[in-house]
């Protein structure tokens, strides 16, 4: 990336930060100080994974010898049970362990169940929201926020309390202006969207129109053409496609 020089050969500069154009052309202000403490962050996790690594090898030295894992288990076991044979019999402790693995499960399968209910209750007040208050999906893009969650929404996910936005590849989109640093919702919408294949057809219509418009095709829209949400989410992909392009153009409308 170069940084970009006025007609007198200054940094162009916003909000203070200089602005750098990236090799597809994209302009964005490079923030420095955002990215030391980025660096530095970094460095302090590093040092910390250094840190538990020491430690396990620690560990793992007082096991040195030990060729059969399998067999010291067990061994570790009949102890146990010589020791409690004080109390009860071997037999009736294998009777006791499997009643309170039983019931300990009980209580994993509903925290677990109580768990997923609350992530997901999260994921939709989140996500959900993030898609509804989008300041670039209402000036930018022809369709609704709910249309755009319903293609896009997959692509999020909530990880350490944090809304994380991967790419068609499986790879977390990192933002441009503040290096090291994940993208925040509407600059990781808006790359999805720039390398969506049928971005021109949800892209809002810069106001131009004329004879080549589209007005119908062979899935019978049309000029005038009314659809709901909830026909237009029926819609196979190629079909949706068309009928943003045609929303974009205010040939066709869609309603709640």
């Amino acid at each position: 990336m170069k940084l970009k020089l006025d007609e007198n050969g200054h940094a162009v500069l916003v909000d203070g930060k200089p602005v750098y154009v990236h090799d597809d052309g994209k302009e964005v202000p490079f923030d420095a100080a955002g990215t030391v403490a980025t660096i530095s962050r970094l460095n302090g996790e590093a040092r910390g994974h250094r840190e538990r690594a020491q430690a396990a090898e620690e560990t793992v030295k007082a096991f040195e010898g030990i060729t059969d894992p399998a067999a010291a288990r067990n061994a570790i076991d009949i102890v146990s049970k010589l020791d409690q044979k004080k109390l009860v019999d071997a037999g009736e402790i294998d009777t006791v362990r499997s009643e309170i693995s039983k019931a300990f499960q009980a209580q994993l399968d509903e925290a677990n169940t109580k768990a997923s209910g609350y992530e997901k209750q999260l994921y939709e007040e989140r996500i959900g929201g993030a898609f509804s208050r989008s300041k670039f999906i209402t000036e930018k893009l022809a369709i609704p926020g709910d249309m755009v969650q319903s293609r896009f929404g997959a692509n999020f996910k909530i990880e350490d309390g944090k809304t994380v936005a991967y790419d068609q590849h499986g790879n977390k989109i990192f933002s441009r202006s503040r290096p090291g640093e994940v993208a925040d919702f509407d600059e990781a919408i808006e790359t999805l969207v720039e390398h969506y294949p049928y971005r021109d057809n949800i892209l809002k219509s810069s106001g131009k129109s004329g004879g080549g418009a589209h007005q119908s095709d062979n899935n019978g829209t049309g000029t005038g053409k009314s659809y709901s949400r909830e026909q237009f989410a029926s819609m196979p992909p190629a079909q949706q496609a068309d009928i943003g392009k045609q929303v974009s153009t205010g040939a066709v409308t869609i309603t709640d």
